[in-house]
């Protein structure tokens, strides 16, 4: 077990230098607390030209021991509306899921959660994710169905999410 944690950590340390090195426009990630290589904190940049547009959110990822054989999870500390992230602030996205077959049918295989994937890919993800929701399978169901039948009140939830975040700047 010692061996894994250990290498998930070296792994994690050069993610975070390489970031570092050659930031990525979008967001910014560093950790939470230099002692703990295993919980990122992460901001994501509202997408241009998106509803998310000019807001700066917040996030935590946390890595298993056993990365990258296994997903980190990412929760949202930043209000959010949208269909794919719990009301916790849960992140729920196919490459955030277990590896292989998907237990549910929903999801391929190969979209699920692989070794290959890095903190920049899934942070790239999840910005995608807030320009194109997929209301397929939300996380929350409430904002799915706004997302569907009333946009224009889901813009205005997601409009004082944007705000919200603004001010904790």
């Amino acid at each position: 077990m010692a061996s894994s944690s250990s290498q998930a950590s070296l792994l994690l340390q050069k993610q975070l230098k390489d970031l570092s090195r050659t930031p990525v426009d979008g967001f910014s990630a560093g950790l939470v607390d230099e002692s703990n290589v295993f919980e990122w904190s992460v901001t994501i940049i509202g997408p241009p030209d998106t509803l998310y547009d000019g807001g700066f959110f917040n996030a935590i990822m946390t890595f298993p021991q056993d990365y990258p054989n296994n997903p980190p999870t990412v929760r949202f500390t930043s209000e959010m509306w949208h269909p794919n992230v719990y009301p916790d602030g849960k992140v729920c996205i196919s490459i955030l899921h277990p590896p292989g077959d998907d237990p549910n049918g929903y999801e391929l295989a190969s979209e699920r959660w692989m070794p290959v994937h890095t903190v920049e890919s899934i942070v790239l993800s999840i910005i995608s994710m807030l320009s194109c929701p997929n209301d397929e399978s939300p996380a929350n169901v409430e904002a799915a169905k706004e997302w569907r039948d009333n946009r224009e009140q889901f813009r205005k939830k997601v409009s004082r999410c944007v705000r919200k975040s603004q001010e904790m700047m």
